[in-house]
């Protein structure tokens, strides 16, 4: 089982949606996508053993692996859904009483010497929020930048207040399996969701009834492959997620497109799909 499989606690997800241990959950025989992306599903250079089966959130993923010759895909939909499936009262309030935006900043991840740190202008961003945002905003860092204190202080000194969710695991070492469910709880009580870029964290605030908005510097990732095609792909392919003010039931229909909505399996099939039906 790949270590990816295990990020943000998925596969914990997975498991309890199956009726098994989630505490300790079954090997998934393949790969799990962790998150959305502009590609298949992974980044351009990831490994795979021959004849693993790669389980994807949606077609699109599926269609455009086949475009690049792979084979062996399954579409299951994101964790995510079946989250909010299992958690239907987590963090949630009346829509009048949501309030405020909570703001993703793009992050780097645990690249240690292959690179996986972002940089931008902070300064600027953070003037931009600011003539943007009309309710209090919440800045959430992944740990990647909140342990870098000079980010975090300068979104702090900015007035804002600073969180995060935690880290979503590496080399099957450190995962917070609660780490979506914070996650779910707290986007459940905002009005706004935004970001400098368009990532999974939009999408996620979208399914859980959030204002959508992605603007603002998009910064740099040290080592970023290019061959997917970075922010030129993305503003060519979703430009109607992108600005400050974006219609609501174009961001719903695009989101449950991107999660996999329409592939949401019920528990007996999943657990074939994954392998996990007990063997003789």
């Amino acid at each position: 089982m790949h270590h990816h499989n295990h990020y943000y606690g998925q596969t914990h997800i997975l498991a309890r949606w199956c009726g098994l241990d989630d505490e300790f959950p079954p090997r998934i025989r393949g790969y799990l996508q962790h998150g959305w992306n502009v590609g298949c599903g992974w980044n351009p250079v990831h490994e795979f053993f021959d004849g693993a089966w790669r389980y994807v959130w949606s077609d699109a993923n599926r269609r455009r692996g086949h475009s690049l010759g792979r084979r062996n895909y399954h579409v299951v939909g994101a964790p995510w859904l079946y989250l909010k499936e299992l958690e239907p009262d987590l963090g949630r309030v009346p829509d009048e009483q949501r309030t405020g935006t909570l703001w993703f900043l793009f992050h780097g991840w645990e690249g240690g010497g292959l690179g996986g740190k972002i940089d931008g202008d902070h300064a600027r961003l953070i003037s931009e929020i600011k003539e943007t945002e009309t309710e209090p905003v919440t800045v959430s860092l992944y740990y990647t930048e909140y342990e870098r204190p000079e980010i975090r202080r300068a979104y702090q000194d900015a007035g804002f207040q600073v969180i995060c969710f935690g880290r979503r695991g590496w080399n099957y070492e450190g995962t917070d399996r609660r780490f979506l469910h914070k996650q779910l709880e707290a986007m459940r009580k905002y009005k706004r969701v935004a970001a400098n870029r368009l990532c999974t964290a939009i999408f996620y605030g979208v399914s859980a009834g959030c204002r959508p908005a992605v603007y603002g510097d998009p910064m740099a990732l040290e080592g970023d492959n290019p061959l997917f095609g970075g922010q030129a792909r993305i503003t060519r392919l979703w430009p109607d997620m992108l600005g400050k003010d974006i219609d609501p039931a174009t961001a719903r229909q695009i989101t449950d497109d991107e999660l996999g909505v329409p592939w949401l399996l019920p528990p007996a099939e999943l657990r074939m799909l994954l392998d996990w039906n007990p063997r003789d």
